[in-house]
């Protein structure tokens, strides 16, 4: 059985954030030659019984769907990461279970993260949006573009909006979901959910006593019901480090802990690298927006986190996208895989040149670095002004700081 990626993603509620903030944080580990792009899809009314073409299944299309943005790996129609326009942000870990993960083509888990953000206008109805869909579909199909070997896990998610978290755990289409409205939580490649189940699907424990995984005459821990052997131990010492900073975790404390590489948060392996990463910010004052951050690229210690916000009457397209190969893409041929194209976009292109230059020249690493720290300030501090001036914002300015930030960065580079 495959080993999961050892991704991790946060979230941090007042008071242990500042500032009447929701502070929610992801790294997504993936294949090291994995190319993640950042992708805005606008809110769409669609035509009745109209379809949508996920990774490996169609599914029925809903009337209308939420604007969104995404970091997605390029070849997939789901993602691993995002946020929709009321304020809902979702990450997807893949686990390995005591029940296998089925190898036939379902809906995979990062498709569910999509369609959660596209369906849900909050935590709460994101989180009936992927387990109904789980019941109708089914979860499966391969996690890599890999033709020479089928990668399958099931998944666990962390579901946020500006008042409470889900944190949902999924084992084909059973389920179990805690939620939370304070503290501080880490969710990363092993089952958390115990005791305190808040939802769950309504044949769990009956699927569960059916294996001989519990006999029922004892209090039921979906984690160590479900986990294989001691997998439900603690696995988070990231957590450890946002706890050491409670009451004044802010943007920037994610962001650190997101690049932390001695604990294990930020991943740099012969298999596995962290290939882009989120921070989003959800001010619990409903007239302030939130504003997410993206990275694009792999390794935070090594990449600019850039700003995004949700305004009206904007067409976005953000520059990190990678070259559309439409029909002829091999993900959409049968049988699959036999190819693979190169989808690096112009932003990673340019940190695959500046990874070299601080790889093999120290002092211009170290300039090349403190420049780039640089430019990502400019563009917190942007944000933390738009967070406290309570001014309506102006949509060009706002798309203008996001294009800045990539073409700033793509120019610097090169």
């Amino acid at each position: 059985m495959a080993a999961a990626p050892p991704s991790y993603c946060f979230v941090a509620f007042p008071p242990c954030a500042k500032d009447g903030l929701v502070v929610f944080g992801k790294n997504s580990a993936r294949p090291r030659d994995e190319v993640q792009e950042v992708v805005y899809i606008p809110a769409a009314v669609h035509e009745s019984e109209s379809k949508v073409e996920c990774t490996y299944i169609a599914i029925d299309q809903v009337q209308k769907t939420h604007a969104i943005v995404l970091s997605k790996p390029a070849w997939l129609w789901g993602a691993e990461m995002g946020a929709n326009e009321h304020g809902v942000c979702i990450a997807n870990e893949a686990i390995v279970t005591r029940e296998p993960a089925a190898e036939r083509e379902a809906l995979l888990g990062m498709d569910l993260v999509r369609l959660g953000l596209e369906r849900g206008a909050t935590a709460k109805e994101a989180l009936d949006v992927i387990v109904s869909l789980l019941e109708e579909h089914g979860q499966g199909g391969n996690y890599y573009e890999d033709g020479n070997f089928c990668h399958t896990f099931q998944s666990a998610y962390l579901i946020v909006d500006r008042e409470e978290a889900w944190v949902l755990e999924t084992i084909g289409k059973y389920w179990a979901a805690e939620k939370m409205t304070e503290g501080i939580k880490c969710v990363c490649n092993q089952l958390s959910v115990t005791t305190k189940i808040d939802a769950e699907h309504p044949e769990l424990r009956s699927y569960a006593e059916s294996q001989g995984w519990w006999t029922g005459d004892k209090e039921f821990n979906f984690s160590e019901v479900f986990s294989q052997e001691d997998d439900h131990i603690g696995c988070c010492s990231g957590k450890d480090s946002l706890e050491k900073q409670e009451g004044t975790i802010t943007v920037q404390t994610m962001i650190n802990v997101l690049r932390d590489k001695a604990s294990g948060v930020c991943v740099d392996s012969e298999s596995f690298l962290t290939t882009a990463s989120i921070v989003s910010v959800l001010p619990q004052n409903g007239t302030s927006p939130c504003i997410h951050y993206f990275t694009g690229t792999p390794d935070p210690s090594r990449s600019i986190f850039k700003p995004f916000i949700f305004v009206d009457d904007v067409k976005l397209v953000p520059k990190t996208q990678s070259p559309s190969f439409g029909e002829d893409d091999p993900v959409r041929k049968e049988p699959r895989f036999l190819e693979k194209p190169d989808r690096r976009h112009e932003l990673y292109k340019a940190h695959e040149w500046a990874r070299a230059i601080i790889e093999s020249d120290q002092d211009q690493g170290h300039k090349l670095m403190a420049t780039m720290l640089d430019l990502e300030k400019q563009g917190l501090e942007a944000m933390e002004d738009i967070l406290t001036s309570f001014e309506p914002l102006d949509p060009a300015e706002v798309v203008d700081l996001f294009y800045d930030c990539v073409d700033t960065e793509i120019k610097f580079f090169k």
